[in-house]
């Protein structure tokens, strides 16, 4: 096992308890060069965790340590290796009491200690269109397995506990019967980042910027927010995140009246800056598993105007405004009525005391206590 001491953790807990707790936390899916969703889960909950609980990460590139808090950790295979199914029998040399994974597909054979598993949606059940950027193979098999519940109540059954980030999924795993183990929510966060100083109140925003922040699958129905955009005159919707050619050309011609700004991928602080400066941050997905970036805009004091789906009505509560998922002239009056008088400062006010609701020491303080009433529940 190595260690990092450059940077020891902070806030070392007070009252450790009275029975060691060896906790192994799966940080395989940690990015090299910037968070994508997964990643960004578990590098805000492992640093949380580690300022509450001695925790040993497992690592399979020694390039992820940037993205990582300084805790020990141990390389050991990458989870797309074809050995992922014995990773157990090196993850037994750590002798942990428990492991924690942040995905459902951690190896498991052979184990000699606690596993819980992290199940973030059930998004491509529904939506069975597979990400552009895997390989045609990689394609097929996603496809394959997700025309069946089968594979994923496998998955889960092989554990001691699951976790999923909202009460939305928990109640979907609970009426599709994913799994006989005890689900627990452990909620995802804004980045420390975005959520790292105080808000001065706001009475107005400081442009008439929209801003969408998410991929260009088709689940996520970009599509109404371009022709709501359409129906904004002065208004510019700006689209973060990196996009093909082909998808620029079409949701170009889709609406030509729109004013469209496409960024092809931003840097976290820039990210920052066109959404502290914007209107509302958008977003029209037909299903989701969270909705981090509405935490980040909210933290921030921006209103969000959303799909009404339950998740975001978990995630937005009073603080957002909602619009039928397929009416783009629906998503335009909603983003119209934040210009009433004190309308924007209501929501903006509102948003910032409901982004308070969902902060990472709050998750990992949830996930310790899930850990140990785990392994306490393993010795009954």
């Amino acid at each position: 096992m190595n260690e990092r001491t450059e940077h020891p953790a902070e806030n070392p807990p007070e009252n450790p308890p009275a029975e060691p707790l060896r906790i192994v936390f799966d940080c395989r899916y940690t990015r090299t060069d910037r968070h994508d969703g997964i990643s960004r889960y578990t590098a805000g909950l492992v640093t949380e965790l580690g300022r509450l609980h001695p925790v040993t990460m497992l690592i399979s590139d020694h390039r992820q340590l940037a993205m990582l808090p300084a805790l020990p950790w141990q390389l050991v295979g990458a989870p797309t290796s074809v050995f992922e199914p014995l990773i157990a029998r090196t993850v037994n040399k750590l002798k942990p009491d428990i492991v924690f994974s942040p995905m459902q597909t951690m190896g498991s054979w052979g184990r000699r200690y606690r596993l819980v598993l992290t199940v973030h949606d059930l998004i491509y059940y529904r939506n069975r269109t597979p990400p552009r950027e895997f390989s045609a193979g990689i394609r097929l098999l996603w496809r394959l397995y997700h025309l069946s519940w089968a594979p994923q109540r496998m998955l889960l059954n092989r554990s001691d506990g699951v976790v999923t980030v909202s009460q939305t999924t928990a109640g979907l795993i609970e009426r599709h019967r994913l799994t006989r183990r005890p689900v627990s929510v452990v909620p995802n966060a804004a980045d420390i980042d975005a959520a790292g100083s105080a808000v001065a109140p706001r009475t107005a925003p400081a442009t008439r910027r929209l801003v969408y922040m998410g991929s260009f699958m088709p689940y996520k129905n970009v599509d109404t927010l371009v022709r709501a955009a359409a129906a904004l005159p002065g208004y510019e919707l700006h689209l973060l995140s990196r996009i093909g050619d082909e998808e620029r050309a079409r949701l170009t011609a889709l609406a030509p009246q729109a004013a469209l700004v496409f960024h092809n991928g931003v840097t976290d602080d820039a990210y920052i800056r066109l959404l502290a400066d914007a209107t509302a941050l958008v977003t029209a997905s037909l299903d989701e598993g969270f909705g981090i970036p509405l935490v980040e805009s909210m933290s921030l004091g921006i209103p969000v105007v959303v799909s009404d789906i339950d998740i975001f009505r978990e995630i937005g509560g009073d603080a957002a405004s909602y619009a039928d998922a397929r009416d783009a002239d629906a998503f335009a009056m909603a983003v119209l009525a934040l210009e009433e008088p004190g309308e924007w400062a209501r929501r903006s006010r509102l948003s910032v005391q409901q982004a308070a609701g969902f902060t990472w020491s709050e998750s990992a303080a949830r996930l310790l206590r899930v850990l140990r009433g785990t392994r306490s529940a393993s010795r009954r």
